[in-house]
């Protein structure tokens, strides 16, 4: 069973929820209504399906492999790479200047999405590439967006990050790697730099690799970083390709998933030093590459979204064609599995979870669009601070349900679904990775507590708490069974967030350790009242268009009920570990372990 993607959903959130009609009024997006929507979300599903989906397998079982410092990728890889660039989809983001469609960043999520769930390894690629593309139109002079954007955004060449260091893992400010000035304005950058994706491999011509480094005066700590473009191989005046520089894989990782992406270990400077060239100002690095992690995280939260409802794809087609036991309530012979209850609770579960993580993030994108289009100022400010508050939860959440989603997979398929041959496994040790890289969940959490609700005083939280409200309000004038039952979930998970919200700026500055002991509860709670609220909405909507597709929209509706039921009642639990077990994390001290 391969990939099928769920256009018919991601256009009912695209339209319904993340109001895809209101970004056609924005400056830029005339052209981007329901009708384009409908165009490339097809084009991308068919060749996802075709082409992508058809290399997962193979991925896993052939990864890339080293030799000599070359990295050879999976057989059919290269070949999918240059008709993934030939037909657009790396530029489908990007401003038509350096030749990309300009589409809004929702219709972009979509095709994100897909890619993901039909091969994360392969995603992998063009995902650290529109990061490297959005540090360099952030920070990059103009001459140094003209020399490698239009090659990056076309898919010619590809993009990295390179942060982490042997010594220098999450703490950025343990970074080692040196950038020597030189008389002509170039720098000379020397270090080792692991856990690249991508960092060597044979789909292009050429990698852009952006790299933290230090120069001999900067000063300690993250404060001291500065941000470098180092190229594979030198880009003459002209734009054609120079001589190698300086960078060379050592060996790639073996890794437990995400196989066929090539992780690699860098070194620079072996040969008297690679040649880089400085993005914006010295010292600033961190920043600019804040830019770059940003993106690289809400796609991150994607591929969590992406390989759930890759996972439920294939539990849905196992459970209907495993035939096994009689049905509880009596039956001839056997029947499928996805008779039994506890199959239809996992894979409702599953469901669940996919969808309101969906919600969510679709939604973030659309507010994303209109923090950089809409024509009012207050407007943009609003949103992105919206946008920005939600990124971290889409990472963290949307990663780690990714998992159980996985679990679930494996766990519908039984026996067989420990068996390497069926597949589910693979799902389940890709979706490993993804609370980890682009910063682990207590990293997102960490920054979600600090940056994003203590910062402000608590108000972009609040200003959702009040959206939610409304909601709220919405359900209650509904008033069917099915809407009265998500708005007593709906409220109560409100209220217990806001409760959150109360206990952190109250204790932030007194008991810090105390606060952080609950920042990853805290997180998970927000994605589930988000997702929850989102899925709320999609009920009312649902319910309003019943007759229009009653297998859909009662599916829909069943399914917002079912989150509000076995998920969002998680909450009152989850607030109460954030409020008061902070004494129990902390009560043993590091030899008690």
């Amino acid at each position: 069973m391969s990939y099928t993607a769920p256009v018919k959903d991601m256009l009912f959130v695209m339209n319904e929820l993340a109001q895809l009609d209101q970004l056609t009024l924005l400056p830029g997006f005339e052209d981007c209504g329901s009708e384009t929507a409908d165009a490339v979300l097809e084009e991308s599903a068919k060749f996802c399906e075709e082409v992508l989906a058809p290399l997962n397998w193979e991925g896993d079982k052939h990864p890339s492999t080293w030799k000599n410092g070359v990295v050879t990728t999976t057989p059919g890889f290269k070949a999918a790479f240059q008709q993934y660039t030939a037909a657009g989809w790396q530029g489908v983001v990007h401003p038509t200047e350096f030749g990309g469609q300009a589409l809004p960043k929702l219709i972009a999520t979509a095709c994100i999405e897909m890619s993901n769930a039909a091969n994360l390894s392969f995603a992998l690629a063009p995902l650290l590439t529109d990061g490297a593309i959005e540090a360099l139109l952030t920070a990059g002079s103009e001459e140094l967006q003209n020399r490698f954007l239009p090659n990056m955004v076309s898919g010619k060449w590809t993009g990295t990050m390179n942060l982490t260091e042997p010594q220098a893992g999450s703490d950025l400010a343990m970074i080692r790697s040196r950038a020597v000035p030189q008389s002509d304005g170039i720098y000379r950058i020397f270090g080792t730099k692991i856990y690249i994706t991508y960092g060597e491999h044979d789909m292009t011509e050429n990698i852009v690799h952006l790299v933290l480094a230090r120069t001999p005066d900067a000063p300690e700590g993250v404060k001291g970083i500065s941000l470098f473009v180092v190229p594979k191989f030198l880009v003459n005046a002209d734009g054609s390709l120079g001589e190698r520089n300086d960078v060379h894989c050592v060996s790639i990782e073996h890794k437990l998933g995400i196989k066929a992406s090539p992780t690699a270990v860098l070194q620079f400077g072996d040969a008297g030093g690679a040649i880089g060239y400085l993005i914006g100002e010295e010292n600033r690095g961190l920043e600019y590459m804040f830019v770059m992690m940003n993106a690289a995280r809400f796609a991150v939260g994607l591929q969590g979204i992406a390989i759930a409802d890759r996972a439920y794809q294939k539990a849905v087609h196992y459970a209907k064609d495993r035939v096994q036991s009689r049905d509880l309530i009596g039956s001839p012979g056997p029947v499928s599995i996805i008779h039994q209850p506890d199959v239809r609770r996992m894979l409702m579960t599953m469901r669940a979870y996919t969808e309101g993580a969906r919600a969510m993030a679709y939604v973030a994108a659309a507010m994303s669009d209109r923090a950089h289009h809409d024509p009012d100022l207050a407007v943009r400010k609003e949103q992105m601070a919206l946008y920005e508050f939600l990124v971290p939860v889409i990472k963290g959440f949307s990663t780690e349900m990714s998992i159980e989603v996985a679990s679930l997979g494996v766990q519908v398929h039984g026996g067989m679904g420990f068996i390497e041959e069926t597949g589910a496994a693979q799902y389940y040790r890709d979706a490993r990775i993804l609370t980890i890289y682009e910063g682990t969940t207590a990293i997102q959490a960490n920054d979600f507590v600090g940056r994003k609700t203590v910062r402000d005083g608590g108000a972009i939280a609040r200003l959702l708490a009040q959206q939610i409200k409304q909601t709220e309000r919405d359900l209650a004038i509904s008033a069917s069974a099915d809407a009265l039952a998500v708005l007593k979930q709906l409220a109560v998970t409100r209220e217990v967030f806001e409760e959150a919200i109360t206990y952190i700026l109250a204790n932030v500055k007194t008991d810090i350790k105390a606060v952080f002991a609950g920042s990853v509860p805290y997180l998970m709670l927000t994605g589930l009242l988000v997702s929850g609220w989102k899925m709320a909405i999609a009920l009312l909507v649902a319910e309003q268009k019943l007759g229009q597709d009653i297998a859909f929209y009662s599916a829909k509706i069943a399914t917002a009920r079912f989150h509000a039921e076995h998920l969002m009642t998680k909450a009152p639990g989850i607030a109460g570990s954030i409020i008061e077990g902070s004494k129990s994390t902390l009560a043993l001290v590091p030899e008690q372990f």
